[in-house]
This record gives structure tokens, C-alpha cells and sequence, in this order.
């Protein structure tokens, strides 16, 4: 019986160590007595389930849906390995009391997770984690077995994932991206997203290469996280075989990265910029941004040259999605590729980002780095790094403190003119080159994140981060 915290996204442990059936049990439990306990109006006692391709997500999120149905809550239970996206877009159009993914996302093979769901379809605040970790082992595990529970109409199992497709239809340009012949690849890093776009645009003219997309839960040695080192083969492949665009879903597709035609990694702020640039440009949006504090100051200065009011959150797509709520936002978006668009689910969708990508190569008519070579041109060159390294969790207060009290007086040869200290602390220069330390929610790691003009710069920043890691 292991300690189950819920950290940024909800609950990751290592498969049959904590993460195993009696730990399940206990917080499918738990969560059960707090939707019982919270009711939420406007919505039924209802509750979506889904999972990835990780080993056992099937049978753990079965066993999910034996505790809720008995509890007595109506569970929709998907038949195979659903996106993270499908269900968060069931959970809001079925208006569920919230959502249960079984998924550990990006992490290596070995984690599994239970990514939580508001009614939203947005990943659960903070508040209620923590709430449902107080429900821990308050009341025995109640549960029907997964036959019973359909016979008598506790879980019905179906496949949810049409109704998203359809609905992403209706976001985008379909009929557009549907003549326009774009050739692209999906890395879809042996994740749920394998296929995806082949179903989406069955019958149009865009011709769809999938690398990657064979059920392996070994994610054929990578993490499933759409970052440059996971994009070895299929870099290779796409040198040989050019493409005009490679998009990049992570394990659960709810996250986006890519690369250009000819394998060259394309960043999550780069694409995060076409993305914003696309939305203000072409689809003449007007509003609220908003972005992570790791995520780059090209985006600042984006919003300031638009006369587009930008809010600045923590780190978790909940901060964002609790914004997204709210209305009146043209985009949301965070560092690890996570982005939300208006008129959608208040969640991030990579499968949405990827489609919203092929939108804007079909409305602009030139390749993706003309585009990002004129964003350059316009905003200047922004480089970015990020470095993980291991830190004691009971040293980080005393080295977080330490920071906000005594920062560096210059970054590089930059003075610092701003303190940024309400999730981790970053150092923002006069030159807009920024550096800042943020802990891992539930691990002894410390992230040290650095942008500058200039690779180089980049190399430095991320050094000078490490050296302060030494100040306590």
C-alpha cells in the first residue's frame, strides 16, 4: 500500500510497485466518494474512462469502471486504447461529473498514471486532487464485476472516438485541408495517436505517412514525448522520404510536436508561435493569450505587436484550461507541447494542434520554414534549453527562498529587470533573455529552463542555473 500523491496531472507511479490493482482500487475509491460528495449542477452521475497503450491500462481502467459502477455511477468505458483528448471532449459533450484516463502520458514504460477529468473535460485543480487524496481509505472499496456491471447498464463500453474526429472537423478548415494535397508524416511515437489522421482524412487528397504506430508498451525503447532525441528514426526516414510537414503526438496525443519535410526537429514554442500567429492572421481572432511561464517571450512579444492582452500562468495545463474557461482566449499554450484552442474542449489536444497546423500550410501556400523564418525576421531569433537535474526534495524551499531573495544581478551580460517567483523562480533580463528553476511536482528533480538570442547563449544560461542550484 504505497503513498498515492497526485502531482501536476494527476497520479504516476512505477506499474506493479505503487501502481498496481490494490493502489487503483483505493483511488478509483476515492474519487468515487468525492463525486458523491460534490456533485457538480448540470451534471449526472456519469463518469468516461479510457486508457492508453501502456501494459495493463486495459485491464486497470476496467477495473476503474468495477469500483465507479459500484458506487452507482453510469461508466462509459472505451474498448480499446482511446486519445486523452476523445475522452476529456466525451466528459464535456455527455455532461459527466468528470473523467478517469489511464495513461503516464510521456513518461517511460515502466509508469502508468490516472490523469483526472473535470466535468470541463479539463484536467481536475489542484484543490480537488488534493481533496480526493483526503478521501483515501475513508470508506471500504465498493465494486460490480465489469459483466455484471454492463448487464444491467452500469457500464456501457463504447468507442468515443468518432465524435471527436467529427468535432475536430467542424474546428478547422476540413474542406480546405481536405483539397489541399498536403503529404505529411505523424510520428506517432507508438502512442494512441497511430492512425488518427489516417481516419480523419480518409478520402481526401492529403496523403498521410505513419511512422511508429505499432502497439509496443515498450514505445519501442523512447518515452513517447515529442522532443527532438525521440525523433531519431523517423528523422532518417523523413531525410530519404521528404515530407511537407511531420507532425509528433505524444503517448496519450494530447500533446503536439513536429518536424519540418526533411526531418530537422521543430520546437514546441516555434510551433506554439505558428500556432498563435496562424490564429491572429488568418483566422483574425481577437483576445485573451494564454501561455506557461516556460514558454517563450516570442509570444510576449507577439500579443504586445497585436494589442492582444496576455496572461501568464504556473506550469499545468489546469492553470490554463481554468483561463480557457473563462472565454475570450485565442490560445493556450505550454512549454511540453500542450495546446487549446477557442471553441474546443478547455484542455490541450494534439490532435487539434496538429490539424489546426495543416489548416495554416493550406491557407499560407509555403512551407513551414518560411513561416517560422519570418516570424524571426519580424520578432528576432528566440533559442531555448532545458536541462533536469537531480536536487533533494527537503533542500528545494531553502534554494527556492534563496533565489527570490538574492537573484543574479545580470544574466550573461544582461541586468536582470524582473522577478518571477509564484511557480519556481525565473530571472527575466533587460534583453528579454530569461532563466528559471522549478522542481519536479513529486520527484527530487530540479528544471532549469533558459532562452536567449543565441544557441550559445542558451548553453551559458543553463550553466549559470546549475551553478545557483549550488547556493544552499
Amino acid at each position: 500500500m504505497g503513498n498515492i500523491k497526485f502531482g501536476t496531472d494527476g497520479w504516476r507511479a512505477v506499474i506493479a510497485e505503487d501502481f498496481n490493482f490494490a493502489n487503483l482500487d483505493r483511488v478509483s475509491q476515492a474519487t468515487a466518494d468525492f463525486w458523491r460528495a460534490n456533485p457538480v449542477q448540470g451534471t449526472g452521475p456519469s463518469v468516461v474512462i479510457g486508457y492508453d497503450r501502456r501494459f495493463l491500462s486495459d485491464q486497470f481502467a476496467a477495473r476503474c469502471a468495477e469500483v465507479l459502477a459500484g458506487n452507482d455511477f453510469q461508466v462509459l468505458l472505451t474498448p480499446e486504447p482511446t486519445p486523452t483528448p476523445s475522452v476529456s471532449f466525451a466528459v464535456k459533450g455527455r455532461q459527466a461529473v468528470g473523467g478517469i484516463m489511464i495513461t503516464a502520458s510521456h513518461n517511460p514504460a515502466i509508469f502508468n498514471g490516472f490523469k483526472l477529468k473535470s466535468h470541463h473535460g479539463s484536467s481536475a485543480e489542484s484543490s480537488t486532487c488534493q481533496a480526493i487524496e483526503g478521501f483515501l481509505d475513508r470508506n471500504p472499496v465498493k465494486f460490480v464485476p465489469l459483466g455484471e456491471a454492463s448487464r444491467v447498464g452500469l457500464v456501457e463500453i463504447k468507442d468515443i472516438r468518432k465524435a471527436h474526429y467529427n468535432a475536430l472537423k467542424k474546428l478547422v478548415d476540413f474542406k480546405l485541408i481536405a483539397k489541399s494535397g498536403l503529404k505529411f508524416a505523424h510520428e506517432a511515437l507508438f502512442g494512441v495517436g497511430a492512425g488518427c489522421f489516417d481516419q480523419i482524412l480518409a478520402g481526401t487528397t492529403c496523403k498521410v505517412t505513419t511512422i511508429n504506430g505499432a502497439h509496443d508498451p515498450f514505445f519501442g525503447g523512447i518515452n513517447p514525448e515529442p522532443i527532438a532525441k525521440n525523433y531519431v528514426r523517423s528523422a532518417a526516414y523523413l531525410k530519404k522520404h521528404p515530407h511537407d510537414i511531420c507532425l509528433v503526438t505524444d503517448g496519450d496525443a494530447d500533446r503536439v510536436g513536429g518536424m519540418d519535410g526533411r526531418g530537422n526537429a521543430l520546437s514546441t514554442h516555434q510551433l506554439i508561435c505558428l500556432l498563435l500567429q496562424h490564429m491572429i492572421k488568418n483566422r483574425g481572432e481577437q483576445g485573451r493569450v494564454v501561455k506557461a511561464l516556460t514558454t517563450t517571450s516570442m509570444v510576449d512579444k507577439m500579443c504586445a505587436a497585436s494589442g492582444l492582452e496576455l496572461v501568464e500562468t504556473g506550469v499545468g495545463f489546469k492553470y490554463i484550461a481554468a483561463e480557457m474557461i473563462k472565454g475570450g482566449v485565442v490560445l493556450g499554450a505550454e512549454e511540453s507541447g500542450g495546446i487549446g484552442f477557442p471553441g474546443h474542449i478547455p484542455e490541450r489536444d494534439g490532435i487539434a494542434a496538429g490539424l489546426m497546423l495543416l489548416e495554416m500550410l493550406a491557407m499560407e501556400k509555403v512551407s513551414v520554414n518560411k513561416l517560422i523564418s519570418r516570424l524571426v525576421k519580424e520578432f528576432g531569433p528566440h533559442c531555448y534549453g532545458r536541462i533536469d537535474t537531480h536536487f533533494p526534495l527537503e533542500k528545494r524551499p531553502l534554494l527556492m527562498e534563496h533565489l527570490k531573495t538574492c537573484p543574479p544581478e545580470r544574466l550573461l551580460k544582461s541586468p536582470v529587470a524582473e522577478v518571477k517567483s509564484y511557480d519556481g523562480v525565473k530571472f527575466i533580463a533587460r534583453d528579454s533573455s530569461w532563466l528559471m528553476l522549478r522542481g519536479s511536482g513529486t520527484e527530487p528533480i530540479l528544471r532549469i529552463y533558459a532562452e536567449a538570442a543565441t544557441e550559445d547563449a542558451v548553453v551559458k544560461l543553463l550553466q549559470v542555473g546549475k551553478k545557483l542550484t549550488t547556493a544552499v
